[in-house]
């Protein structure tokens, strides 16, 4: 587990979380429950992903997957114990001064971002699309599910640790989620193409060997980056509707939006 979490990455999702947490003037300390959740489901997903049975990748972030460290049955147990544990650690916001009808909410996102509506099922519809063409609709309904979700909990996590309640403001953060969500998967399609595996930490091209639909196949690399752009250019317009000002958040979404693997 431990090998599992403290490889490296980009811990973007807990990122979010302190960046929209910070913007409300939360103290560092009642968002880290759910930045420690979010970050321990992302990395239960990914020790799963890697698997033969999933996409049979024997690199991530750099290093051998947990099944190549370690044997496939300690994988699937390590993946089972971190999301388990991101539940263990996100019930303890109720010790941070959050209420618990708040916390009860929170479990609630987190798990349904994680399920059949979210990764679970993302992964499930990803897996089926392999040597299958499928449309572009299709292709966002997999992004959206497999990536967006748990990048939109992130966002609404902070949002409500930080004690927001105005539901038509979380909708819009959510809805901003989605869109940074879909841009970083079809960024995920550009890279897999462009970039080395040195650079991405994990295997290039291995959309290509799993025979999977991706944007830039569907369309082209630059018509890929144009969605990309678009799709941050909206978010930009959303977050002016909001009434507070969301400095860091754009610090993070610029950082996505100009990121090389």
């Amino acid at each position: 587990m431990h090998y599992a979490v403290f490889n490296g990455g980009k811990r973007l999702r807990p990122a979010l979380t302190y960046a929209i947490g910070l913007d409300l003037n939360a103290p560092i300390e009642q968002l880290n429950p759910s930045a420690g959740a979010i970050e321990l489901i992302h990395c239960y997903s990914l020790v799963h992903d890697d698997l033969p049975a999933m996409d049979d990748d024997d690199l991530r972030r750099g290093k051998p997957s947990c099944h190549k460290e370690f044997t496939e049955s300690t994988a699937i147990l390590t993946g089972n114990a971190l999301q388990s544990l991101a539940f263990e650690v996100i019930a303890t916001a109720i010790n941070h001064n959050i209420p618990a009808t708040t916390v009860i909410i929170m479990i609630n996102k987190l798990a349904y971002a994680g399920g059949v509506f979210g990764m679970g099922g993302g992964q499930a519809l990803d897996i089926a699309a392999e040597n299958t063409v499928i449309t572009i609709e299709e292709l966002e309904t997999i992004h959206q599910l497999k990536t967006g979700e748990l990048i939109s909990a992130s966002i609404v996590l902070g949002a409500l640790s930080a004690g927001l309640t105005n539901t038509q403001e979380i909708s819009i953060l959510a809805k901003c989620a989605q869109k940074v969500g879909l841009a970083y998967q079809i960024q995920d399609d550009i890279l897999d193409i462009t970039a080395s595996t040195a650079t991405l930490g994990k295997q290039a091209k291995s959309d290509i060997t799993l025979n999977k639909s991706t944007y830039p196949q569907l369309t082209s690399i630059n018509c890929a980056q144009q969605k990309v752009d678009q799709l941050f250019k909206e978010t930009k317009q959303l977050l002016h509707k909001l009434s507070f000002n969301t400095n860091k958040l754009q610090e993070i979404f610029h950082i996505i939006e100009s990121r090389k693997k």
